[in-house]
């Protein structure tokens, strides 16, 4: 579970939640027209930019918001120069059997003791980190999409609360529930693109910019194991995928 990404919802949802209690009675913020034309208008103009498969699965990419899998840069680095010892001194084959951490890398090495060329091995592992990064754009593109679109539809439902109370301004009775409809409707859309979709699509974007350098650079070990390159000398190539801060401190260690 992403703390950041929990405590964040949970403090934006909150902030909200409570002005408007605070404020007076919740249930004046709460107006179903408005909640029809931004919910429902909303979730239908996305779905018209994607296709049903990327709007149905992007439910499930916006866990990746709140689920991180991705490992630390710097255990696979620790890992690669332990795989890459062994492999040095015992020869390829003695990573069969092998536990390794993360499948991306089993898959690699796997290709290695396999026989493959160097060269097949880096075309596969560089297609499916593209692959990848294709499929991660389409699902948090829904997010950025309803970002973009609630806003709109809230004003939409602003314009459409407005004529129906100028349409009506010789019945007093029906201005306040128009004029609801006008605020509410531009409140609502706000509220979920700010505090809710834009946010997460932000959020699955840096997982997928992890997640892409964390397999470029598992690519790079796997090339420097099977040319045979000194772990030493791997271990160093490898760091350039740290921060400054953290890449010292593993001089240090070393």
């Amino acid at each position: 579970m992403d703390l950041a990404t929990l405590l964040g919802m949970i403090g934006a949802s909150g902030v909200i939640i409570g002005a408007i209690a605070l404020g007076g009675d919740v249930m004046l913020f709460i107006n179903v027209p408005s909640l029809l034309i931004v919910i429902g208008g909303t979730a239908f103009a996305v779905m018209f930019r994607a296709t049903m498969g990327q709007f149905i699965g992007s439910f499930k990419v916006a866990m990746g918001a709140f689920f991180s899998k991705n490992v630390a840069p710097q255990t696979l680095i620790e890992e690669a120069v332990e795989l890459a010892n062994v492999a040095r001194k015992e020869g390829i084959l003695a990573l069969e059997g092998r536990e390794i951490s993360h499948p991306f890398l089993e898959t690699g090495i796997s290709m290695c003791i396999d026989g493959h060329p160097p060269e097949v091995v880096q075309k596969v592992l560089s297609k499916d980190i593209n692959l990848t990064i294709q499929r991660q754009e389409a699902g948090y593109s829904v997010f950025k999409a309803t970002g973009d679109v609630a806003p709109a539809m809230g004003m939409i439902g602003t314009l459409i609360g407005l004529v129906q109370m100028l349409a009506n301004m010789d019945d007093p009775k029906a201005i306040g529930p128009a004029m609801a409809v006008a605020l509410l409707t531009t409140l609502y859309g706000a509220v979920i693109a700010n505090a809710f979709a834009i946010p997460i699509a932000e959020k699955l974007k840096l997982r997928s910019i992890e997640e892409k350098l964390n397999k470029s650079l598992i690519l790079e070990s796997i090339s420097g194991i099977q040319e045979g390159v000194n772990p030493r000398v791997l271990e160093q190539m490898l760091m350039t995928y740290l921060p400054e801060s953290q890449r010292q401190s593993g001089d240090k260690d070393g």
